[in-house]
């Protein structure tokens, strides 16, 4: 199953997360899957800190090695961030009436990826901190 797929399955289980163009967003991070990991989790949520700014939608891949974050510029270009394990700090989970955050602190910022249904909040939250352990422990080995 490719990240496109999984994406879309998350939308359909959570359809109140906002997501635009989830397609062109997931050609990205499928560029930057290198052939020696395997895709664990995908999503797409908005990554900005305050709710009514929707126009960020990027898409969230947990591999067995790292977290990546990709958006695909309107016009061109992109945008690409890979966290790894050793960059990996801290996760926290915020929850209001509407939608969910989700705050990946690593050593160099604090990325927020918000308007997500609250309902898919225990779900990012496993499949993050076991990915992040798991590999923090393979590394320490």
């Amino acid at each position: 199953m490719n990240i496109y797929e999984r994406v879309l399955n998350f939308k359909n289980k959570y359809p109140k997360t906002i997501a635009w163009r989830i397609k062109s967003h997931s050609k990205i991070a499928q560029l930057h899957i290198n052939p020696d990991e395997t895709v664990k989790y995908a999503f797409a949520c908005q990554k900005n800190t305050k709710s009514y700014e929707i126009f960020r939608t990027y898409v969230i891949v947990v591999t067995d090695k790292r977290i990546l974050v990709a958006h695909k510029r309107l016009l061109f270009g992109y945008f690409f961030v890979s966290i790894t394990s050793d960059m990996y700090n801290d996760l926290t989970i915020a929850m209001g009436l509407l939608w969910g955050k989700v705050c990946i602190d690593t050593i160099k910022e604090v990325i927020v990826l918000s308007n997500i249904q609250k309902e898919a909040l225990p779900e990012i939250e496993t499949a993050i901190s076991q990915s992040m352990m798991e590999s923090k422990e393979k590394t320490h080995d």
